[in-house]
């Protein structure tokens, strides 16, 4: 910890014996990640055959081993399972007593800080929340991706900030400092801002399908249920532009009757949506009073969309 003040010290960690639990989709990209900075995993604890067939792809140096055992060897224990898994594997691996002192101990909850960590961080393990802000696939484009992904850290101090930091360096991302009490409002937002946004699309794509169907222009494809078809085409350039404009341009990206407060148009679309899907017309209506908030529209339209008219 003094070597925190000395000239010319280096928080970047030295090359790693790295062990891994949990072979999924972020797991084994992070692993890969890892390996192509240097550090070394030696283990990978996977239990589905689809987790041993990723490790195999993306680390088929390492071994397949169990998760305790994975531990007891890690000097960087990156521990990859679903948030609602964690604190049971970490009380689990305290219980067993196999982290030794001294390992850096890395989860990727994004919803957790690192108090998930005590039971390890009172055996004396160095606890990091490092949680890439990204989707992850399972495919080659993962990686690639990282070198765009923004990660949040939490630590307990400032040399593990520091380690954190040069670790999601080294991997190619953009580290950015999260305070613990701010964790979940943190993992929140970025559900807010990403799975809210698949639902908005998706249940736009299902209105511009049912308001396609029927005869289309001569060589036109017909309008079905697969993905990637005309009401997708027809929706994309639209809802990019809207996405771009609004990361880069702020509260002035607001664009649309909502915003003009058109009364008359947003009554129209709500019976529209409502005679061909109900489930959609109320979550037009919920995101149609958050956008006249937004944009400080006439009380007639917040009337209107929030029942009193």
């Amino acid at each position: 910890m003094d070597s925190a003040a000395t000239p010319g010290f280096d928080p970047a960690p030295a090359r790693l014996t790295v062990g891994i639990v949990s072979a999924g989709r972020v797991g084994s990209a992070l692993g890969a990640a890892l390996e192509r900075a240097g550090h070394v995993v030696f283990g990978v604890a996977a239990i589905s055959g689809a987790s041993i067939r990723r490790a195999a792809t993306r680390l088929p140096d390492s071994e397949i081993l169990p998760a305790e055992q994975v531990a007891a060897r890690s000097e960087l224990l990156l521990l990859a399972v679903p948030d609602a898994e964690l604190s049971g594997l970490v009380a689990g691996l305290a219980t067993a007593g196999v982290v030794r002192p001294g390992t850096i101990v890395v989860h990727t909850s994004g919803a957790n800080g690192i108090g998930v960590l005590a039971p390890l961080t009172e055996l004396g393990a160095l606890p990091l929340a490092v949680h890439p802000a990204m989707t992850f696939t399972g495919h080659d484009e993962d990686l690639a991706r990282l070198g765009n992904a923004c990660f949040g850290i939490t630590a307990a101090d400032e040399v593990g900030y520091a380690i954190a930091q040069s670790l999601v360096i080294e991997m190619g991302g953009e580290p950015v400092r999260v305070p613990e009490e701010h964790r979940a409002l943190y993992h929140a937002a970025l559900a807010h801002g990403s799975n809210h946004l698949v639902t908005v699309i998706l249940d736009a794509v299902d209105a511009l399908r049912a308001a396609l169907a029927g005869p289309g222009l001569l060589g036109q494809q017909a309008v079905d249920e697969q993905p990637n078809g005309l009401a997708e085409r027809l929706l994309a350039p639209l809802a990019s532009a809207a996405l771009d404009n609004a990361l880069r341009r702020g509260q002035s990206a607001l664009t649309g009757p909502v915003a003009r407060g058109d009364t008359g148009a947003v009554a129209a679309h709500l019976a529209a949506l409502a005679a061909a899907d109900p489930p959609i017309a109320d979550g037009y209506r919920a995101l149609s009073l958050r956008t006249a908030q937004r944009a400080r529209s006439a009380p007639a339209l917040l009337d209107l969309l929030e029942g009193r008219r």
